[in-house]
């Protein structure tokens, strides 16, 4: 069986250490301008784009059917107006949020220093826009430092982010790699893991390190759940060498 030869990793709450911090900014966002949705909401649905997410928010708070397993197959074009209105006061909490603080989780550094001396490329990916995403990459200089290779948002792919899987696509055609057999990827939230699973990757890794716990990430595709990408190095040892994947639940 083909070598890992690529890990993709999320960035809040997989990567870089969160506080539930986007999921607060989601939910402040979606308060101040009146709809009415919980952050538990907002906590079980982050990683996806986020003007997608407040369209398909106030589509579902005027009543339609939409699932969120879906999200980037709905089109709310009588929702676009209001929901970058929102999503640009959110975008300035989350700015502000970053530029104040931003670090590493615990283990993610020396992750992928792991990843690189084993000849894995490392690619991370998110939900949040470039303007977020470069204010990330500025603190915490992981391409500067050769720590990874790349790292992709949604405005890299067209705006269309997770469930979808193109980002990981991307992810592949930047990095030279032509089989899915050879990627992992690695998230904290249901869109990460959709995304994995829609891609095909030979592993689709959920951590318990950001918003979400066991019992929401175990209903959703995944071939392993960790506490932490700390714990990603001995996985890919002893669990992608050709061995059938079982489940690790912690």
């Amino acid at each position: 069986m083909e070598k890992i030869s690529l890990a993709v990793f999320d960035l809040s709450g997989t990567t870089v250490s969160d506080d539930n911090a986007v999921a607060k900014c989601l939910y402040e966002g979606a308060k101040h301008f009146g709809l009415k949705t919980p952050i538990e909401d907002f906590e079980k649905t982050i990683g996806t784009n986020k003007i997608r997410l407040y369209e398909f928010m106030i589509a579902r708070d005027r009543g339609e059917d939409v699932q969120i397993e879906n999200l980037e197959q709905y089109r709310f074009l009588r929702y676009h107006e209001k929901a970058m209105e929102i999503f640009r006061y959110y975008s300035i909490l989350m700015i502000n949020h970053y530029r104040k603080e931003v670090k590493a989780i615990p283990g993610a550094e020396e992750t992928f220093r792991w990843c690189r001396d084993n000849e894995i490329k490392v690619v991370t990916d998110t939900g949040f826009h470039k303007d977020v995403n470069n204010a990330i990459m500025e603190r915490l200089q992981w391409k500067e430092r050769g720590l990874i290779d790349l790292a992709l948002d949604v405005e890299d792919t067209a705006e269309i982010g997770r469930p979808a899987p193109y980002m990981i696509f991307k992810a592949m055609l930047m990095t030279g790699v032509q089989s899915v057999h050879e990627v992992i990827k690695i998230g904290d939230t249901p869109a990460d893991l959709l995304s994995g699973y829609n891609a095909g990757c030979r592993g689709n890794i959920g951590v318990l390190s950001g918003a979400n716990r066991l019992e929401t990430l175990q209903i959703y595709p995944h071939t392993h759940i960790i506490k932490s990408v700390a714990e990603l190095p001995s996985l890919i040892s002893t669990e992608f060498n050709g061995l059938p994947h079982k489940l690790i639940i912690v």
